[in-house]
């Protein structure tokens, strides 16, 4: 936390001064009820630090892809109610980005309030690939602080204008969020501790192309499961049925399998999976099978991993003093295909207790360890942020970083 902080306080005295501070604040709407709030509690603490400290705090956020233009669907307004209710205090909600709302709004602060704008996203600024336009939109920003705090770890992979561009027009600071974020995944990438074990699932392999490439000569053990682990067994020369399978990719799994053993990491693969005949849907009851990995039906997909590669998982993550997962295991949010997703959690949580860090990359996996009922303190660290997460391991610069640390 020592870093965090200091991070701010670099800002020097904030009392009186407002402070536009970017936070991650895209979560899952039902409606307008939020379904996981977990973005929004873990923006709390660098907001309630400035509001303490005095700064007339201007929160910035997106939800969702809107289209840079207003979007009832995408209103952040569900949010600022959520938020009131954690900071124990208002949030005063503006219903725009820079226009006439938001100018009232932030004038209207006193010393420790706290504001709300709409969807940052609503402006086609916010995301263009148009220097001009994209800065355009950034001084609109600016002109309503006089400080810049970047706290949310989720988007820091963007070069968008409330990530970078504000940023080099406003004194700014690394938030407690970012710099816990960037400090464990430090630790992932410069000298972790041994055993140091990846876990990776969801649905792709070319999701996690960059990701295997920087880590297979770091790791000592690599797990995959999920979707994307058909694409491996088909390399090896297994039927996979309907599962999902990227043929693009089966010479660069062959590729890794073959590195791997070059370099004596264990790459471990399920030797059994959950399947069915059909995806998880309506009302349409699931018909789980657990087959041999090298046995898949013609007729049916791969949806978890089996009992038998739980467990050999399980027991893989056992001594590792270090963990990073990314991409839950099988269909997690069906309970029937849940049961892989949740022994890779109970694993990470028992590396946490043998005093080990384990390290839940953001994303599904973030999503499943919540839905799937386990405390996040059991965890020594879930990311708020997937794709960032992913491009910091590949060895990637990340924008919203790098225009903090060139100061």
């Amino acid at each position: 936390m020592a870093e965090s902080t200091a991070g701010i306080d670099s800002l020097g005295d904030l009392r009186g001064k407002r402070v536009l501070v970017r936070s991650d604040l895209n979560v899952p709407l039902d409606g307008t009820t939020i379904t996981d709030d977990g973005r929004i509690r873990a923006s709390v603490p660098t907001i309630r630090q400035l509001s303490d400290a005095g700064a007339r705090v201007v929160v910035t956020a997106h939800l969702g892809r809107p289209k840079g233009a207003p979007d009832p669907a995408y209103s952040l307004e569900p949010v600022a109610g959520r938020l009131s209710e954690l900071l124990g205090r208002p949030v005063a909600f503006a219903t725009d980005t820079v226009g006439a709302s938001a100018s009232e709004t932030v004038t209207g602060l006193e010393d420790g309030d706290v504001a709300l704008l709409e969807n940052v996203r609503f402006n086609d600024g916010e995301t263009s690939k148009d220097d001009d336009v994209r800065g355009a939109f950034a001084d609109q920003l600016a002109q309503l602080a006089d400080a810049f705090v970047s706290d949310g770890f989720g988007v820091v992979h963007r070069k968008q204008a409330s990530v970078y561009d504000v940023a080099l027009r406003l004194p700014s600071a690394m938030g407690g969020l970012v710099a816990a974020e960037v400090d464990v995944l430090r630790r992932l990438t410069e000298e972790p501790e041994r055993p140091y074990v990846v876990v990776l699932g969801g649905s792709k392999v070319s999701d996690k192309l960059g990701v295997i490439d920087n880590l297979i000569d770091k790791a000592d053990k690599l797990l995959i499961g999920g979707g994307m682990v058909f694409t491996f067994l088909k390399a090896q020369g297994h039927e996979v049925g309907k599962s999902l399978l990227e043929a693009d990719q089966l010479d660069t799994c062959t590729r890794y399998l073959e590195e791997a053993a070059d370099r004596g990491v264990e790459i471990l693969l399920p030797t059994d999976v959950v399947v069915d005949t059909a995806f998880p849907s309506g009302d349409r009851e699931p018909q789980p099978t657990v087959v041999p990995a090298s046995e898949i039906p013609a007729d049916a997909l791969g949806l978890d991993i089996g009992p038998e590669s739980a467990a050999a998982f399980a027991a893989a993550l056992a001594d590792a003093r270090t963990v990073f997962w990314n991409g839950p295991m099988g269909v997690f949010e069906t309970d029937a295909f849940a049961s892989g997703t949740r022994a890779v959690a109970q694993a990470l949580t028992e590396v946490t207790t043998s005093g080990g860090l384990s390290v839940v990359g953001g994303g599904d996996s973030a999503a499943a360890v919540r839905q799937l009922g386990f405390d996040e303190a059991a965890f020594g660290h879930i990311s708020t942020g997937g794709g960032a997460s992913l491009e910091f391991l590949e060895g990637k610069e990340l924008p919203g970083i790098a225009v903090l640390e060139r100061g």
